[in-house]
C-alpha cells in the first residue's frame, strides 16, 4: 500500500522560505511523476510543481523561479523548496504520485493516483 507523508509546512512572512517534503512507502519512483498541488479554502487544486523518473520538471507559471522540486530516489523523498514566498501561496500542500509509466510531469491532478493529506503553509503580509 503506498502511503505519501508530507512535512515540513509552517507559518513564514512573506519574503521567507520553507521546504517540504514528502517521503513515500509502498512506491517506487521507477516511470513514475511526483509533486506537489496546493489547495486554499474556496479555491480550486493546482498544481504547483512535479518531477518525473527522469528528472523532468514542469512548474505552475506562479512559483516559477521560486520554487524548485527534487527528489531523491534512493530516500523515497521528494522536496519542495519555496523561496520569496507571499501570502498568495497560502494553501495545503499535497503530495502526489502518479502510478508507472508517466512519460511527461503534468500539473493536471487527474493523472496522479496516489495523494498525501497534506501540510499547511501560511504566509503573512
Amino acid at each position: 500500500q503506498v502511503h505519501l507523508v508530507e512535512s515540513g509546512g509552517g507559518s513564514v512572512q512573506a519574503g521567507g522560505s520553507l521546504r517540504l517534503s514528502c517521503k513515500a512507502s509502498g512506491y517506487s519512483y521507477g516511470s513514475s511523476c511526483i509533486g506537489w498541488f496546493r489547495q486554499a479554502p474556496g479555491k480550486e487544486r493546482e498544481g504547483v510543481g512535479i518531477i518525473s523518473y527522469l528528472g523532468r520538471t514542469i512548474y505552475a507559471a506562479s512559483v516559477k523561479g521560486r520554487f524548485t522540486i527534487s527528489q531523491d530516489n534512493a530516500q523515497n523523498t521528494v522536496s519542495l523548496q519555496m523561496n520569496s514566498l507571499k501570502p498568495e501561496d497560502t494553501a495545503m500542500y499535497h503530495c502526489a504520485a502518479s502510478g508507472p509509466g508517466c512519460r511527461s510531469p503534468s500539473l493536471s491532478g487527474i493523472f496522479y493516483d496516489y495523494w498525501g493529506q497534506g501540510t499547511q503553509v501560511t504566509v503573512s503580509s
